[in-house]
């Protein structure tokens, strides 16, 4: 056993002291010690029930033979860093969590590792881990929170976000909003839409690092802890039989993952951060990967932001391995892939059926041809730009605009509060990628603004920054390269016309290129003060967001 290096021997005296004093008796340094990453904390409403869910996991972890060894790992709730300077150390968490977790794992030599999160980056650095170690491992997530309940309609963190554009376009009051807030996000899980949390937990299920039910089984429902249990025992099943994450996980599982990422319409971020994982296993995942199976993939599901539905009632349909069954139906899924279950996805597909046709379109009856992602190109993002398609009024599937551009978040946020954008106008925000931003922002706030004012049928949003699982409309992110490394993105000015072509995947400027051989020569990155010394190493590490957004 890997334990074996700080309890076997003479010369481990020493470090068997050490886990003595931790209450250990000699029978427990005889089994095998198991690391339970938790990042449970008070600050995050999708982390506050994990002490809950690591309870469960080491009750597993026991009754199967081994013994839990719990340790803490950080963790940024999204929506609370969001619209201010918090936001640029969101995307950067990620490797920080990664690296944390191979700094533990290693120096205290586990046998076997849990992975408990449930919100946007700390799912895919806590995978990072996972393949980077490559010791028998599982995730379990913490699940969804309810939707919530005002005026009779279903309601979000969205439905707060797009608010502030209804108040100030005057489709609902400061009174409305105000007891809006408190409705809208009901109780602990991550936030209940297929926002990246979501997303994220819902694609380790369908790569096979996941029990079923992980991303989908409701934070509250005592489901949740029956997973957790069998989380702690299965992955004490995976130390005994020695299988390790990169024995899952191959291009298979990748392609895997990607079809159902578009038949559910998940997170733009999920381009970010299933590169970031496969990239510790040393698979490549392209964004040309991303649209060839997005073209050939049906849109099953309309989760909010994309329609009316939430993850409750995704789980109550049948879950991700209804959606599965739907594309196995079309050959769409390579089915001889391996799971943390130790059977294959096609033994487990057979006992599973969808249970509401409405939540889970048939294969036959989808919502669209295509997935809920696409992926642009065009002189205005030479190395892809990501839209979440699914989400885009048909109104704005196509569209030239003229651009208003804006070199931050905050400036087109304070435009758009003052009536400054009108319909027809393309705001662009630049310098707010992976180095110019540093850390490479969500943008729900300016999106929701637009959605709330009204605007999402006339106004699309183009930036070298990235959109939250939660935005709606023409949002166009991830262009590369990005302002600061002198993309095409940094050249743009007021009045310069934009097209937008998604079916035909073009973004292109329309200006001629004589006219942005001129620019080019002129240009020089603007230059932002930045007194993190944690963000000045993530902005000289930092690679593309077509790349990833990993460290070089």
């Amino acid at each position: 056993m890997n334990s074996d290096k700080i309890t076997k021997g003479l010369e481990k005296a020493p470090h068997r002291s050490l886990l003595h004093a931790l209450g250990l008796t000699k029978e427990e340094l005889k089994l095998p010690l198991i690391g339970v990453v938790n990042a449970a904390s008070e600050v995050v409403p999708g982390h506050i029930h994990l002490d809950k869910i690591s309870q469960a996991v080491k009750d597993g972890i026991r009754l199967a033979g081994g013994v839990p060894l719990e340790f803490p790992v950080i963790g940024v709730c999204d929506g609370i860093a969001m619209n201010h300077e918090g936001m640029r150390f969101s995307l950067p968490s990620r490797e920080l969590i990664a690296d944390s977790i191979e700094i533990m794992a290693t120096a205290h030599a586990f046998d076997g590792l849990v992975f408990i999160p449930n919100c946007d980056k700390i799912i895919p650095g806590m995978l990072m881990a996972m393949l980077r170690l490559n010791l028998p491992a599982i995730l379990i997530s913490g699940g969804p929170m309810l939707a919530g309940k005002f005026k009779g309609q279903t309601v979000d963190l969205i439905s707060v976000f797009e608010g502030v554009g209804k108040v100030k376009s005057g489709q609902m009051t400061e009174k409305e909003l105000s007891a809006l807030e408190i409705k809208a996000c009901p109780g602990c899980g991550s936030c209940s839409g297929m926002f990246t949390a979501n997303s994220m937990n819902c694609l380790a299920e369908a790569v096979g690092l996941a029990l079923p039910g992980n991303g989908t089984i409701p934070a509250i429902s005592s489901e949740r802890i029956h997973l957790a249990k069998q989380a702690g025992m299965q992955v004490m099943s995976l130390v005994k039989e020695q299988i390790c994450p990169r024995d899952i996980l191959k291009k298979e599982n990748i392609l895997n993952g990607v079809s159902v990422d578009m038949a559910l319409g998940c997170s733009t971020n999920t381009v970010l951060h299933l590169p970031a994982i496969f990239k510790e296993a040393n698979l490549d995942l392209s964004l040309d990967i991303f649209d060839q199976i997005s073209k050939k993939t049906p849109n099953l599901c309309k989760l909010s932001p994309a329609g009316p539905h939430h993850l409750e009632d995704l789980y109550l349909a049948g879950g991700v391995y209804g959606v599965m069954k739907e594309l196995s139906k079309k050959g769409l899924l390579h089915l001889e892939t391996k799971t943390v279950l130790n059977k294959t996805l096609g033994e487990i597909l057979q006992d599973i059926e969808v249970q509401n046709y409405e939540i889970i379109r048939s294969i036959e009856n989808p919502y669209s041809s295509e997935g809920g992602i696409a992926i642009l190109y065009g002189n205005l993002a030479p190395e892809g730009a990501v839209v979440k398609q699914s989400a885009v009024a048909p109104e704005m599937m196509v569209r030239t605009g003229k651009a208003k551009v804006f070199n931050s978040e905050e400036e087109a946020t304070t435009a758009l509060l003052e009536g400054k954008i009108q319909k027809g106008d393309v705001l662009v925000i630049r310098y707010e990628g992976p180095k110019g931003g540093p850390g490479m922002r969500e943008m729900l706030t300016p999106t929701s603004v637009i959605a709330g004012l009204g605007l999402d049928k006339d106004v699309a949003l183009l930036t070298d920054g990235r959109f939250s699982g939660g935005t709606r409309g023409a949002a166009i992110g991830h262009i590369s390269p990005e302002a600061y490394e002198g993309g095409t993105i940094a050249l743009v000015q007021d009045g310069d016309k934009i097209l937008i072509d998604i079916p035909n995947r073009k973004l292109e400027l329309l200006v001629s290129e004589k006219e942005l051989n001129q620019r080019r020569q002129n240009f020089k990155p603007l230059q932002k003060e930045i007194r993190s010394p944690f963000l000045k190493r993530y902005q000289k590490l930092a690679s593309s967001a077509s790349k990833g957004a990993v460290f070089k």
